[in-house]
């Protein structure tokens, strides 16, 4: 699964593992008032590995929660999704709206394979310093380098340089790294002023 490979989605180890992971996700879903100290030890039972500062707030959703990987001060919105059939790495002090999805499962372009639960992964890698905005979803194999911000409801089908600004669907470059505008806000063309 993590090398990449087709893998079956429906195999006993992985239904036994995303039955432990539901059943954590249960309780840390309505762990929302419990300390902080509590809630990181919460995400530190389930992540592969995760830093100091760490917040995710409820409710959030992952598939097996062991293949992601936060480093320190990342934060996660309400109603964040990470489909970690592969690798999800985040650098620290990374930011995520609610409602964002990582999704590293991929799934066969031929019904056939479909019908039978064969998958595959792909990792995502996210940099340090990263702004994803609200409601954006991240596709399996993307790689978002260190300080780029990504625009609310933008679908990220390829890599994303660092500082680089990206919006839409699909997300395209709305200004480069290092540009003199790096809010997407700003960074789109200017509407034409309509006369009567």
């Amino acid at each position: 699964m993590l090398a990449g490979e087709r893998y079956r989605g429906d195999c006993p180890e992985l239904v036994a593992d995303q039955l432990r992971i539901a059943a954590w996700m249960e309780r840390y879903n309505r762990a929302a008032a419990a300390s902080a100290a509590e809630q990181q030890a919460m995400l530190r039972e389930a992540f592969g590995e995760v830093g100091e500062g760490v917040k995710v707030r409820q409710p959030f959703y992952c598939d097996f929660g062991y293949n992601i990987r936060l480093a320190d001060r990342v934060y996660f919105n309400f109603n964040c999704v990470i489909l970690d059939v592969a690798s999800v790495t985040v650098g620290s002090g990374s930011m995520f709206g609610p409602g964002v999805q990582i999704v590293t499962a991929d799934h066969p372009r031929d019904a056939a394979e479909r019908r039978v639960y064969l998958e595959r992964g792909r990792p995502v890698a996210i940099g340090e310093d990263v702004w994803v905005g609200a409601g954006s979803i991240i596709l399996p194999g993307v790689s978002i380098g260190d300080g780029a911000i990504i625009g609310a409801g933008s679908v990220v089908t390829r890599d994303v340089p660092p500082g680089a600004v990206v919006g839409g669907t699909p997300a395209k470059t709305l200004a480069e790294p290092g540009s003199s505008s790096r809010s997407p806000a700003t960074a789109r063309p200017a509407r034409q002023a309509r006369h009567p």
